[in-house]
């Protein structure tokens, strides 16, 4: 059985306002935090890169899992916005973390990415191609961005989340049902038009385009069905569900989504008001923070979900077992 045994994450220092795009840009504070839920986020300074954010998540990760980088097996990083076009930025963190027994990947699905490497990461676990994984969700989205464009300069914001997977002999349940989705004849709905193959960036700027209304509407329903999915596969009811942990890509998605699940606020977790929409680093970032401030309970029934460019979509259900996580280390 694979599960989690240690969280932590990381955002860069600087914090943008809403009042900052005021100054310049056709809106204000309030205009934002009504259509979106945001009042602020964090944005990387000059100097620091998607690895260096990742970094500083993951030593928190294997800090509270209480291992060194050595132990690790594989470190698996989601992220849209790599240091380079190659090697892949989870060499790098290798090298910065001094994992020397790691094998270590990129992974792209944007912001499904996290859940996307998570379900990778419990079948490498319960196949035995690995004990112990590193799982990170870095991004550095203010680089993608168009500061003139209001309608997506104002959504996303830099950071990194990280998780250490193991195999354990006495959980019982652990990571449990994952389910992923994809439709690339959506592809344009979300994009950066420039950077790949196909276009270099002298032909187009490399900044993120985006359909706000079309993707909105797919967004609440491709979760629904794939959260529904996920539960009917695992025999449980919405209602037993103890904490929701969905992507931060926009209060009215998760409210909607909340509402369609008949779950309360207390049962939803939402950051999204101080760091905006930080694609892959956003689930893992407000799992860190549940864990931390104490809503994550033994034997807490969690549900990852998210939705991002491709189109991807997926959705996870674990089950949360920290004592058992304690005594099968030991």
């Amino acid at each position: 059985m694979a599960v989690i045994t240690g969280t932590g994450s990381y955002a860069p220092s600087r914090v943008m306002t809403n009042d900052e795009f005021a100054a310049y840009l056709d809106t204000s504070d309030i205009w934002i935090r009504e259509r979106t839920g945001i009042r602020e986020r964090r944005i990387a300074a000059p100097e620091e890169a998607t690895s260096d954010l990742a970094v500083s998540a993951a030593g928190k990760a294997l800090d509270a899992a209480g291992l060194s980088a050595s132990e690790i097996d594989g470190i698996l990083l989601a992220t849209a916005t790599p240091d380079l076009l190659f090697p892949s930025t989870a060499c790098l963190v290798q090298a910065r973390l001094g994992a020397d027994n790691a094998f270590a990947f990129d992974l792209n699905a944007v912001c499904s990415g996290f859940v996307y490497a998570m379900s990778v990461a419990k079948s490498m676990i319960e196949s035995k191609a690995a004990r112990r994984l590193l799982v990170i969700g870095s991004e550095v989205m203010s680089r993608t961005l168009d500061w003139s464009d209001r309608g997506t300069c104002i959504l996303f914001g830099d950071g990194a989340g990280a998780v250490v997977v193991e195999a354990s002999t006495t959980a019982v349940r652990g990571l449990e049902t994952f389910r992923l989705r994809a439709d690339g004849r959506y592809w344009e709905m979300i994009h950066v038009p420039a950077g790949g193959s196909r276009r270099s960036g002298t032909e187009v700027a490399p900044y993120i385009r985006m359909k706000g209304g079309e993707t909105f509407k797919m967004a609440v329903r491709s979760l629904q069905e794939s959260v529904m999915e996920v539960l009917s596969a695992s025999g449980i009811s919405p209602g037993e569900i103890d904490l929701l942990v969905p992507h931060q890509a926009n209060i009215r998605i998760i409210d909607a989504l909340a509402s369609r699940l008949g779950l309360p606020s207390d049962k939803v977790v939402v950051n999204i008001e101080h760091y905006g929409n930080t694609s892959a680093a956003s689930v893992p970032v407000a799992l860190d923070e549940a864990v931390r401030a104490g809503r994550v309970k033994e034997g807490s029934r969690i549900l990852l979900t998210a939705f991002g460019a491709g189109v991807t979509w997926g959705s996870g259900l674990l089950t949360w077992e920290a004592e058992t996580q304690k005594r099968s280390r030991a």
